[in-house]
């Protein structure tokens, strides 16, 4: 049976100003997959990301959530289509006047009618999902880098999303931290059969957790599909990112 996708994106056209930074996107996100963004600097790999979410409105296209188009929702009826999205932003974005704990807590109290009771019950157990039961009470400022990613990570997943969008989650991270927190990404894929978005530049992290990558060069996608076909494509731009890392 054929598997639907969960994120459908048909020619969607971004622009800031008069200046087009994504040309004519056209992709499919499918369920229980990690699909990574690729590219070089200023390429669009954060707008692509940013547009699925209408964090910024897309100039035209199509973008769907499980079959159902988002950009022509109300914001009413689009806030509930965000409570199935987490988003990991590349600073974590951890408030720094509260602890781990109400930073986890917000979005259980912007977003339900919980008791305190069961808010804490979840909190404790996604806290403990990223390793971080014993920080529960500790400030962002008293965490390291990985900690406060994993902070912010346990906040993403806080109301059960279906979809975590995660932008440059290994930025600023010493490479076994790096890894450690890929490990994590991939048990969270494993064990509560998460999709996940995933915007980097890392070429060890891609080679750990990547199903599918999308590859944009100068706003248009010059590829789409798993990382071994990527690797035999014969594409200038991907054979470059992957011979240097980066570019």
């Amino acid at each position: 049976m054929k598997q639907e996708p969960i994120i459908e994106i048909t020619d969607m056209v971004a622009k800031y100003g008069e200046r087009t930074v994504l040309d004519g996107i056209s992709v499919n996100i499918y369920p229980g997959e990690i699909t990574v963004i690729l590219g070089g600097s200023g390429c669009g790999k954060t707008t692509l990301l940013k547009n699925m979410l209408r964090l910024y409105e897309p100039h035209s296209g199509s973008v769907k959530f499980c079959g159902t188009e988002i950009l022509s929702m109300g914001e009413r009826e689009f806030d509930e289509v965000l409570k199935q999205v987490g988003m990991l932003f590349q600073n974590g974005a951890l408030l720094n006047s509260i602890s781990v704990y109400d930073n986890v807590s917000i979005p259980l109290e912007q977003h339900t009618r919980l008791s305190r009771a069961i808010r804490d019950r979840i909190i404790r157990v996604k806290l403990h999902l990223v390793g971080l039961s014993e920080a529960i009470y500790k400030f962002p400022s008293e965490l390291s880098g990985g900690m406060k990613k994993r902070a912010a990570l346990a906040r993403a997943m806080a109301l059960d999303p279906m979809i975590l969008f995660c932008d440059e989650p290994s930025a600023g991270l010493d490479p076994i931290t790096s890894e450690a927190l890929d490990e994590l990404i991939l048990s969270l894929k494993r064990q509560l059969g998460m999709t996940i978005v995933i915007v980097t530049h890392e070429l060890a992290s891609i080679h750990r957790i990547a199903d599918k990558i999308i590859f944009l060069d100068d706003g248009k996608m010059l590829f789409n599909g798993t990382l071994a076909e990527a690797e035999k494509a014969a594409i200038p731009q991907i054979d470059h990112f992957f011979a240097v890392g980066r570019f």
